[in-house]
């Protein structure tokens, strides 16, 4: 019978997640081999094509319903904060091209059968919170400064944010704190969601390793945490359409900084 571990560790020991430093140029590289993935399996996101304009029709016309169109910047945006548990399907293809395994879609969410999913549910639920978090304080900021007057379009809030003094305080203030979320989410969780799938690990020593390969890798993991801002918001000014390409590229090249940064993790038929 299969023994499940959430907060402790699996099989893995803390002192056993062994981590080395790397170089930006590691960062670049993780990049592109994330784009090279991308490139093998394309056919794997075909179904991505149609979900995410999907999505953002649905955001759309809930936050029109509900004179809600303040939110949709930082819902699109909060992907980000999602990203990391949202790519664990990335991550297992990813694995298995490194082992020219089987990358059927059965193979693929066989990953939910892992014995850390309850370590990865956890830490994914601590995502959604934050990503709530950062939902609510777009909201609180914005009547803060708007009051309770909602915007009657999606075109006549852009130029009244672009515009107004009002705006561009909300812009500085909303990036600023989206920022400090978001680098919260980086340093717990940079390389804890392909530790999990790769090593059977608790969600302690998952973050543990995450925060530990921050502190040893600043300017890389900075930079990694940029590259990921700035992707996400190409996607994100582009109707989530761009989100089609860079999402995977972005999850393909996580499991890859993973593999620089952790000593010895090589690949286990599952």
């Amino acid at each position: 019978m299969t023994e499940f571990h959430v907060f402790s560790a699996g099989n893995v020991a803390d002192e056993e997640v062994t981590l080395r430093q790397i170089t930006t140029s590691d960062t670049f590289d993780a990049l592109l081999q994330g784009y090279r993935d991308f490139m093998k399996r394309p056919s794997h996101y075909v179904f991505a094509v149609a979900f995410l304009p999907i999505i953002g029709i649905v955001l759309y016309y809930w936050a029109s319903g509900g004179n809600l169109f303040q939110l949709l910047f930082p819902m699109t945006t909060g992907f980000a904060l999602l990203g990391p548990f949202a790519a664990l399907g990335l991550y297992e293809i990813s694995r298995r091209l490194e082992m020219d395994a089987d990358l059927s879609f059965k193979h693929i969410f066989g990953v939910f059968k892992s014995p850390a999913i309850p370590a990865i549910l956890a830490i994914g639920a601590l995502l959604v919170a934050l990503f709530t978090v950062w939902l609510f304080a777009a909201q609180v900021l914005y009547t803060v400064l708007y009051g309770n007057d909602y915007p009657d379009s999606l075109l006549s809030f852009f130029v009244d944010v672009i515009s107004t003094s009002k705006g561009w305080i909300m812009i500085i203030l909303g990036n600023g704190v989206g920022f400090l979320i978001a680098l919260f989410v980086l340093y717990t969780t940079v390389i804890a969601f392909p530790l999990l799938l790769d090593r059977d690990v608790g969600a302690r020593t998952a973050v543990s390793a995450s925060m530990r390969a921050v502190q040893m890798n600043p300017v890389p993991m900075l930079l990694w945490g940029f590259i990921v801002a700035v992707g996400i918001f190409i996607g994100a000014v582009t109707g989530l359409v761009g989100l089609v390409v860079v999402l995977p590229i972005l999850g393909h090249g996580t499991w890859h900084m993973y593999r620089k940064v952790v000593v010895g993790s090589r690949p286990v038929e599952a």
